[in-house]
């Protein structure tokens, strides 16, 4: 089915069943009233689009995760120490790249969701087409930064002598590979801003499975080591985004626009930047403050530095929860704030909420009493300094998991309405007063256990839902949403 919006046009396959569209027209030709889309945000049960829409986003994080560690593994199956080291420093400063860009896109789905909520096509194409057009620049300018700083990186990551050569070749075809990253995050960025988060999966299920076939061919058959992985992650991300743009003009769900959509408009380019740099920032010092974690318990010993680096693992997969609760939220509250529909996107920041600390309880009570069988199983038998190491560290740092299941919803609640900088704030405050200060002290003064230093991680998220509930009560009144209401021009 087709609708014709001028220089606008979106074509919608049945099968995909993103939209199904009727509009009216004004004097430009652009519709500007949608009156139903299948997958409409806006109406029918919050819990059922919250569910629907998380799933998927969870299955795309862990496919992520999946997707980080293929490398490693394989790498670690067909070379030694100096290779697995090298992949895993470029692969910890690609990760942290990586978060910050999704981080920034954020900015775009969340403006993408207002004026789809709105029904203004005329506002979300050219959104979408200064989307394109802000990444496109953005992805210049990073890798050639980023080729220079090939050089200092290696050497801040305190990456030892003999990985040096391979860390640098690794992070060396990793950035020439950048336009392919921003390629995908714009991709996703659009679908989800649509309501959409089941595209996004399948693309990165695609580059995941590319990803593995090529790291053993390029590892295991011509023995290129951290280069091979490297070159893995890159032909994969181009496969998957070449794999978005055919399945977006075979199965028609895409949008084509006209030149002056392109065309870069600094209020609209300024909107997207106020929401996902914050998020992008806050992304960043998150990634710093785990670094300077692992700094700390590398200096407490070989043990302490493998117990913390198996829990950072268990943590990372566990947080997918409260990760897919918050772009659940973003998405689903920035098409009923569009809509003018205030009370929805409570209802969704309620039911994420319940969700993720009812999730987060069950997992702390499984670690509380199964803490040592799930750090077993990344570590052998006879390591059981790092298993009772690791155990404590977990057992304390699970608490977070409650926590940040409140703060994470939170935070897609702000981005929903542009107020990405409250996000930015609670972190920053939680980061600097709590968990590295907290982590430090703990580190000095329990020096035979580290289930202290796991707490600081569950102090640092109790101070941000303390300031994301103040936040909330200023949201709340009447005449914050009046204001907001008189800048979307609704």
């Amino acid at each position: 089915m087709g609708l014709n919006f001028g220089s606008l046009l979106v074509i919608i396959n049945d099968d995909i069943r993103l939209f199904s569209v009727y509009g009216q027209h004004n004097q430009t030709g652009r519709s500007i009233i949608l009156n139903h889309m299948e997958r409409d945000l806006t109406s029918g049960s919050v819990l059922k689009s919250i569910v629907y829409f998380s799933l998927p986003y969870f299955l795309s994080y862990f496919l992520q995760t999946l997707y980080g560690m293929a490398d490693l593994f394989v790498v670690g199956q067909f070379n030694g120490v100096g290779s697995i080291t090298a992949v895993s420093v470029g692969s910890q400063a690609m990760h942290m790249l990586t978060v910050m860009a999704v981080g920034l896109a954020m900015g775009a789905t969340v403006l993408i969701g207002q004026a789809t909520g709105a029904r203004q096509a005329e506002e979300a194409a050219e959104t979408i087409g200064n989307t394109i057009t802000l990444f496109l620049i953005v992805s210049a300018v990073a890798m050639g930064l980023l080729l220079a700083l090939v050089g200092p990186i290696v050497s801040v990551m305190s990456t030892p002598a003999e990985a040096v050569p391979g860390a640098s070749a690794y992070l060396t075809i990793c950035f020439l590979g950048i336009p392919f990253i921003t390629a995908y995050n714009i991709i996703s960025s659009i679908f989800r801003g649509l309501g959409d988060s089941k595209s996004p999966m399948y693309f990165i299920a695609v580059a995941c499975a590319v990803n593995i076939g090529l790291d053993y061919l390029f590892i295991g058959v011509f023995r290129l080591g951290a280069a091979g992985a490297a070159l893995g992650t890159v032909v994969s991300q181009a496969v998957s985004v070449a794999v978005a743009i055919t399945v977006i003009r075979r199965k028609k769900i895409g949008l084509s626009f006209s030149r002056s959509d392109f065309r870069p408009k600094r209020s609209v380019m300024a909107r997207i930047l106020k929401i996902g740099i914050p998020v992008a920032l806050q992304d960043g010092f998150i990634q710093v403050a785990f670094i300077v974690v692992t700094v700390l318990a590398n200096r407490r010993g070989l043990n302490d530095a493998a117990a913390v680096g198996i829990v950072e693992k268990v943590i990372g997969v566990l947080f997918l929860v409260p990760s897919s609760m918050l772009s659940a939220v973003s998405a689903l509250a920035a098409q009923n704030i569009g809509a003018g529909k205030h009370g929805r996107a409570d209802q969704a920041l309620h039911y994420a909420t319940a969700i993720a600390v009812g999730f987060g309880i069950a997992a702390t009570a499984v670690i509380q009493f199964w803490a040592e069988p799930v750090v077993g199983m990344f570590t052998k038998g006879e390591n059981l300094e790092v298993v009772t190491l690791g155990s404590q560290y977990i057992r304390g740092y699970i608490w977070d998991c409650i926590f940040a299941g409140v703060h994470f919803s939170f935070s897609g609640y702000f981005c929903a309405y542009g107020k990405s900088g409250i996000s930015f704030l609670h972190n920053v405050l939680s980061i600097v007063l709590v968990r590295i200060p907290g982590a430090y002290l703990a580190s000095v003064l329990f020096a035979d256990t580290l289930y202290p230093m796991g707490l600081a991680a569950a102090g640092g998220s109790l101070l941000s839902v303390i300031v994301c509930a103040v936040a909330y009560g200023y949201l709340k009144k009447p005449a914050f949403r009046n204001v907001f209401k008189g800048e979307r021009g609704y």
